[in-house]
């Protein structure tokens, strides 16, 4: 096999064992939260959450500022999958781009039927869309040689698309107030970030400087500071000239290996030890039956495992898509499950759909932890105990 062929394979296993070992980490960092949250240290660590440095509470300096790097590596993968990647093609894209509309529509229509009327929080409809990619795909490194690569490769890609997807739907439905000088004064400095990559800035430090100002000044501008990471990947040049279209030098894939390692073993356990910490005391099964926690439980244990099983399997019956090579209908129905673990950008909406109530915040936790870890057994015991259409054949 030649090297040009071998390299996009070993890059792919790469990411999917450091997203299945970050995912392990992420778990243990969530279990970590839940238990400190309901012990003697629970009244420290939630005042340490609300302590203040610099203006920003410690707990928004996690939300706001580290969780800017998960959104950049998020846009970095998103524009390489896309231009270079399992994306690229229209039919590379058909099947995870089905199951992934279905598993942002299916959950959003759950969420909604129990929460439209008295007593109800429609804002909340986003919360169960998105799929954390981590934490499923640490789930499937579980299994083992049971799945198949190429199962692998398409929840990684559905991940993607639903991530794309998370973000267009902060940036239009959960964007407060509008400081319209510092939006203004971002834009300019994304168009300077936009000329860069057109006159062919090879060299990164330029675009981080201009990326931290980027961020500060969406920070003031009322739009979530986090959606800066992923305008300043859109930026980042994939190729470094047009004779050389798939240099791994590039500076979108230095930067890429450069913060996957943090953001996957550092940014994103600290988020979920963060937010996942939620004391049960005082909570009774009323607590587990409200709309919210019971809205977004369905919403990512049915609602994803409908939704992108469903329209999967309708892509792939009228023939715009095909069963993942060697992979099984009752696999694939396994991954669907799987889909149903939020966490990450699941906490991440149910903070900016609910910002002033401390109270539907732990209702989302809630909500998220059940769904997500319904969705996790679900899913890993249905794939445990399945067999794949044909031997798996590890690639070289």
């Amino acid at each position: 096999m030649s090297l040009r062929t071998s390299r996009p394979i070993s890059a792919l296993r790469a990411f999917l064992d450091s997203s299945a070992s970050g995912g392990i980490v992420l778990m243990l960092a969530a279990l970590a939260a839940l238990i400190v949250a309901n012990s003697p240290l629970g009244e420290v660590y939630f005042s340490t959450l609300h302590a203040y440095i610099g203006g920003l509470s410690v707990h928004h300096w996690i939300n706001d500022g580290l969780m800017a790097a998960f959104f950049l590596l998020v846009g970095l993968e998103i524009k390489r999958e896309v231009l270079d990647g399992q994306l690229s093609t229209w039919s590379r894209r058909a099947l995870p781009g089905f199951a992934a509309l279905g598993g942002m529509i299916v959950p959003a229509i759950i969420f909604l039927a129990f929460n439209i009327g008295e007593g109800g929080h429609p804002r909340g409809w986003a919360i169960p869309a998105a799929t954390d990619i981590a934490f499923a795909l640490g789930v499937l490194s579980l299994l083992g040689p049971r799945v198949p690569l190429t199962l692998r490769v398409f929840l990684t890609a559905l991940a993607i698309i639903d991530d794309l997807g998370a973000v267009i739907i902060i940036a239009l439905f959960y964007t407060s107030s509008l400081n319209v000088l510092a939006l203004a004064c971002a834009a300019a400095v994304l168009l300077i970030l936009v000329a860069m990559n057109r006159f062919r800035v090879f060299t990164l430090w330029p675009y981080l400087v201009l990326g931290l100002a980027l961020w500060f000044l969406v920070l003031q501008s009322g739009v979530h500071a986090t959606l800066a990471g992923v305008a300043l990947a859109l930026c980042i040049p994939l190729r470094v000239t047009p004779a050389a279209p798939d240099a791994h030098d590039s500076p979108l894939h230095i930067l890429e290996h450069a913060i996957a390692p943090w953001v996957t073993f550092m940014v994103v356990p600290i988020f979920g030890f963060a937010n996942a910490g939620v004391s049960f005391a005082g909570m009774t099964l009323q607590s587990v039956i409200d709309p919210i926690p019971l809205g977004v439980a369905m919403g990512l244990f049915v609602g994803k495992q409908v939704g992108v099983f469903g329209f999967a399997a309708l892509a792939i019956r009228i023939g715009w898509a095909e069963l993942p090579m060697y992979a099984s209908w009752r696999q694939l129905y396994g991954v669907a499950l799987l889909c149903g673990i939020g966490f990450t950008m699941s906490l991440f909406i149910g903070l900016l759909a609910f910002p002033e109530s401390q109270l539907l915040q732990d209702e989302v936790k809630l909500g998220v932890l059940i769904g997500s870890g319904l969705s996790a057994i679900a899913g890993s015991l249905l794939l445990r105990n399945s067999t794949a259409r044909a031997p798996i054949k590890e690639e070289a």
